[in-house]
């Protein structure tokens, strides 16, 4: 597909700044251009509307319903699309990688658009149809028309924004308490590192050339009184760590010397060079150095660096606040599913996953479908200190879903009402307050997990002061099938250089995410074996550093069918 325009043209610096504007970080666009761009459009867009409505019934409940939650689910929302896919097109090579900037200009699943004009007489958009494309995408409230999916890339680059945009807030806190925190201020040295010359390991400190004397009844321990200088020809024991006598020239390993028998002279076992086995004052950093810029994370190592170099506390951004709401009455706490009812998979999940992103887990709560849900509903998003509050389920327009109609009693404002992403569509981010916002995430496992990594995770990093995920890519083993016109997050693990999609992908599947390494960002129309794909780690993957290789039950011989066009 052509761009609808070139990157960094006027048209798209106007679509960026309506965007900037939704979540707070540019100038209000003027009157004129406001009315101008008029009201947002209404949609037309099949795929979307039924996707996010219709099939809702079946595929937003919040548990892990394996094969029925993707049938379902794909029934209504994907229909149209499905029929007209074939392998030809499933695999067929993505010609825009980064997909923000045609689904950016308003493509959706709706009607087709008018035949394009020749290549060579390419129109920008002007002015007012940006703005209008823009205002379409974002900074809705709840119950404004013209619903039209933002595109994925778009999607995680807004709510990076909105994080971002938030007002900084700072606190001093001691090192103990700092740990998962991100620096406000950049880590100077308030030291030289090493204070003073020291001996990196246990042997003699010698002056000279040998063999030495041993001076009798002196040795050099760490942290003890300063030691009075060599003489010429003189050797005494030290200990690793412990400051150098003035006027010594080496330090000799216990390992590469030997004593006479009396123990009254030293011998070396090797050459020695001068300065050897000596760190010198400042060898690692003198005072007033930058350690660390404003924005790192505190890890351990951080907090060990910053003891170093002379730190009882730091100025920090805390951890952003999270609060967990599962919503639906169907949902059992414990024992097998039974009667219709089945077992909450998202509670147990979505907190260590919030804490494993770095953020201070408030709790986890779990509110009904019925009327008093809806109250408890709205009261949560009232009163939760939490800087995120996040929702599962409850975000199309189904019979039972309250998300929308609570938001727009609060007077929320939408910065993201659904994604073009498969699974996970119905995802929505909104501003709650000032520097507080709500993720809501579809209910079936593996499409929360898709909006959390489309839109909680980005948002969080804002939040926290870091800058966006380091965006690397491995190449993917197989060919994997992809939708039309969205994005697909995939389950892989990495073996070796390679992305290997896992079978089971459907939106209510767990089974597939709980092997994987990774999600790979499919592009619409599919990706062939060995094409280069994006790669989200997942947190535990990140933190432990190790790729796994697939077990021949996993592996995707053929990539599951069900789970292709799933919300």
């Amino acid at each position: 597909m052509t761009p609808a325009h070139a990157p960094g043209s006027p048209a798209e610096r106007d679509l960026d700044e309506a965007l900037l504007h939704a979540v707070g970080l540019s100038s209000p666009l003027p009157p004129a251009a406001r009315a101008e761009a008029g009201p947002p459009p209404p949609s037309s867009d099949d795929g979307n509307g039924n996707g996010n409505g219709n099939g809702n019934g079946n595929g937003n409940g919040n548990g892990n319903g394996n094969g029925n939650g993707d049938s379902d689910s794909d029934s209504d929302s994907d229909s149209d699309s499905d029929s007209d896919s074939n392998d030809d097109t499933r695999r067929e090579p993505a010609r825009d990688r980064d997909q923000g900037r045609d689904h950016a200009q308003g493509h959706d699943h709706g009607p087709a658009p008018a035949p394009a004009p020749d290549r060579g007489a390419r129109r920008r958009p002007t002015h007012e149809q940006a703005l209008d494309q823009a205002l379409a995408l974002v900074a809705r409230t709840p119950d404004a028309g013209g619903h039209r999916a933002a595109p994925w890339s778009r999607a995680r680059d807004l709510a990076g924004r909105a994080g971002a945009g938030r007002r900084e807030h700072v606190h001093r806190v001691p090192l103990a308490d700092a740990l998962g925190e991100v620096l406000a201020e950049p880590l100077d040295a308030l030291t030289d590192l090493p204070s003073f010359d020291t001996s990196a390991m246990d042997g003699w400190a010698v002056s000279g050339p040998g063999p030495w004397v041993i001076r009798p009844g002196s040795t050099t321990l760490a942290g003890g009184d300063e030691p009075s200088p060599l003489a010429d020809g003189e050797a005494v024991p030290i200990a690793t760590g412990a400051r150098v006598p003035a006027d010594t020239t080496a330090v000799i390993r216990s390992e590469h010397s030997r004593t006479d028998e009396n123990r009254a002279r030293l011998y070396p076992r090797r050459e020695v060079v001068a300065g050897q086995d000596i760190r010198p004052r400042a060898q690692e950093c003198r005072t007033g150095d930058r350690l660390l810029p404003a924005g790192a994370r505190v890890t351990p190592a951080v907090l060990g660096l910053a003891a170093a170099a002379g730190y009882d506390e730091l100025d920090t951004r805390p951890r952003p606040r999270v609060e967990v709401l599962v919503l639906g009455n169907e949902l059992l706490t414990e024992g097998r599913p039974h009667e219709g009812l089945i077992r909450d998979a998202l509670s147990p999940m979505l907190g260590p996953w919030f804490a494993g992103l770095g953020a201070q887990v408030l709790g986890t709560r779990r509110l009904g479908d019925d009327p008093e849900g809806v109250e408890e509903l709205h009261r949560a998003l009232t009163d939760s200190p939490a800087d995120l509050v996040v929702t599962t389920g409850g975000t199309a327009s189904g019979p039972v879903d309250h998300v929308h109609p609570v938001l727009r009693r609060l007077g929320a404002e939408l910065l993201v009402d659904g994604v073009a992403v498969r699974p996970g569509h119905p995802m929505l981010l909104a501003r709650l307050t000032a520097g507080r916002f709500l993720v809501g995430l579809p209910g079936n496992p593996l499409a929360a997990v898709s909006g959390l990594l489309t839109l909680a995770e980005p948002l969080l990093r804002g939040l926290a002061g870091l800058g966006p995920r380091p965006r690397w890519t491995a190449a993917v083993r197989d060919d994997v099938p992809g939708h039309p016109h969205d994005t697909r997050l995939v389950p892989v693990v990495l073996s070796g250089d390679l992305a290997v999609p896992l079978r089971y992908q459907g939106p209510a599947m767990l089974r597939g995410v709980a092997a994987a390494d990774a999600l790979a960002v499919v592009p619409r129309g599919g990706a062939r074996a060995g094409q280069e794909l994006e790669v989200l780690e997942l947190p535990w993957t990140a933190t432990a550093g190790e790729w796994t290789s697939p077990s021949s039950t996993d592996s995707a011989d053929s990539v599951d069918p069900i789970g292709r066009y799933d919300r």
